[in-house]
């Protein structure tokens, strides 16, 4: 140090390097401060790796309001993007600083000095996920969404922590569609989502009344195997019907029993009848007759009734037809009301088929019967 009271510059600057180093190592902080304060006195350049090792260890040490002035000279003056820099600065130097400045609602100032290093080439996952994390914790969903931007076209791995914080970020603020695509992109990145999460999207989506995009998270919930949430899943079902987008409806009902889902036909039936959707509510009930999904025949008979009440009687016809093929006829009244209607609209040849469809069955049902109260006599 004498020989920078005299304002003598060594001949080999390397050796401000290893005075930091051996400096920081004896815990001597204020004596490696004072030793870059030297070499600026001795106009000799500094690196950014002579940064690098003060900043490392004054984060070790817990003191980062002098990491950050040194970090803020840094950045004010781009030593970082000296082109003679033969020192850079390390994972072990930057990491901390950024975690700590994403930590303490300074993200921004963490990015700036992010940035400048990879205009140098790093790519580090660490600082790319403290980065994303911290622009979400401070609200600020559109810039982590950038900075996750980046992380895919470089191939960095997002962590799922990280993406939990954005998709939270986007519903904090009432923004299901870019929660949504937040959560495609943590899929595609390889990672799973509590049913919590997804339920939070499908929720806020389906109360923004983006059904078919909530439909659509339903579906990717189901492909991974996440088999809860099944109010849910009834709500959107109802919806798609509702809204007429039947067979869309009839994929995720489909999907749905693949997975090994148990689902409430009745009740969907019965709100279709209800409330006049009665081509969706034919379509589903062809569906389970297709598929011999347990259905009450008191449904069938609420389908028919709201069939016939709006005039829909050949509908009515063919999707009892199908039923009697099935044998899950055994009240024969209730095609009465059908048999008339079908003569008075000139379908006198369905009314013919049906009337001998029913008396078949009337006999047949008559015929077992008689076997049964013969066993019993017997």
């Amino acid at each position: 140090m004498e020989m920078v009271s005299k304002y003598i510059a060594p001949i080999d600057n390397s050796i401000f390097e290893r005075l930091l180093s051996l400096q920081c190592k004896s815990g001597d902080m204020d004596a490696a401060a004072y030793v870059l304060k030297a070499m600026i006195r001795l106009r000799i350049p500094t690196e950014a790796g002579h940064y690098g090792i003060l900043i490392e260890n004054f984060c070790k040490a817990g003191v980062y309001d002098q990491a950050v002035k040194l970090l803020d000279k840094l950045i004010e003056k781009e030593i970082i993007l000296r082109p003679q820099n033969s020192i850079e600065l390390e994972p072990s130097a930057f990491n901390p600083m950024i975690e700590y400045l994403c930590n303490h609602g300074q993200t921004g100032k963490a990015e700036a000095f992010f940035r400048q290093l990879m205009k140098k080439g790093v790519e580090d996952s660490v600082a790319f996920n403290n980065l994303l994390r911290g622009h979400a914790k401070e609200g600020n969903s559109d810039s982590a969404f950038e900075i996750l931007r980046i992380m895919n076209r470089r191939g960095i791995p997002g962590e799922a922590d990280s993406y939990i914080l954005l998709i939270k970020s986007y519903l904090s603020k009432g923004e299901p569609a870019d929660a949504k695509t937040a959560l495609d992109s943590m899929i595609e990145g390889g990672h799973i989502p509590e049913s919590s999460l997804f339920r939070s999207v499908i929720e806020s989506l389906f109360e923004d009344g983006r059904v078919q995009t909530a439909s659509r998270v339903m579906k990717s919930m189901v492909e991974k195997g996440v088999m809860e949430n099944m109010d849910l899943v009834a709500k959107i079902l109802e919806a798609l019907f509702m809204r007429g987008h039947v067979e869309e409806a009839l994929g995720r009902i489909d999907l749905l029993m693949q997975s090994g889902c148990a689902l409430q036909f009745d009740s969907l039936l019965s709100v279709l009848a209800d409330k006049g959707k009665t081509i969706a509510a034919l379509k589903l009930l062809d569906f389970c007759l297709e598929r011999d999904c347990s259905v009450d025949f008191s449904s069938y008979d609420k389908v028919l009734d709201a069939l016939l009440a709006s005039g829909k009687t050949l509908n009515a016809y063919s999707i009892l037809c199908k039923l009697m093929e099935k044998g899950g006829i055994t009240d024969w009244s209730s095609t009465e009301d059908l048999i008339k209607s079908l003569n008075q609209e000139g379908n006198t040849k369905q009314a013919d088929i049906l009337s001998r469809m029913i008396k078949g069955g009337e006999k047949s049902s008559q015929g077992k019967t008689g076997k049964k109260q013969a066993s019993l006599a017997s």
